[in-house]
């Protein structure tokens, strides 16, 4: 099959999604201004350098109460911090739960009952149970250009990285896997 993503498709779901996979989540956590804390999962995620160490998420569609963007965005726009937290299969359901549209003023974690702990680095919450937290280290960039008409415009989010929490209990450090 012949594809231009301009001229649409014939299938249920756009093939884009399925282009790239295994697609990891990178299960974002950031701290507005007023101090409520919110968790999102995104599927646009991913590491993009070695050095410095690099990683970017995009958000891809928006709510009425965040300027034209999402809770994540519009919170790391605020504060300057996210810290990304690595999904493992046995939080599955879990991350899929903070997938649901709230109110910019609900607590994710609360919410989805998942226990959440203080980055040592920045003023976030990070999910305590989570095989890897990592905060950036500068502020990111965000509101890179699209053609996509609102509400499907995306903001990219791309920052350095700046410090890793890793579980001890979790992967092969002799390969230096987690």
């Amino acid at each position: 099959m012949f594809y231009r993503p301009a001229d649409g498709h014939p299938l249920l779901h756009n093939p884009f999604n399925a282009i790239v996979t295994p697609r990891p989540i990178g299960w974002i956590s950031t701290r507005g201004t007023d101090g409520a804390d919110n968790l999102a999962p995104c599927s646009f995620f991913n590491a993009v350098a070695y050095v410095p160490p690099q990683v970017m998420f995009a958000s891809t569609s928006a709510k009425p109460d965040c300027d034209g963007t999402k809770d994540s965005v519009a919170n790391i726009r605020e504060t300057g911090v996210f810290c990304v937290n690595i999904v493992e299969m046995a939080m599955r359901d879990a991350m899929n739960a903070t997938s649901a549209t709230f109110a910019r003023i609900v607590d994710e974690f609360a919410a989805a009952g998942i226990a959440k702990a203080a980055c040592d680095t920045i003023a976030c919450a990070r999910i305590a149970a989570a095989p890897v937290n990592s905060p950036p280290g500068l502020r990111p960039r965000t509101g890179f250009p699209s053609r996509a008409p609102p509400p499907k415009r995306g903001r990219l989010v791309k920052p350095e990285r700046g410090t890793e929490h890793g579980t001890d209990d979790r992967g092969d450090r002799r390969l230096g896997r987690l």
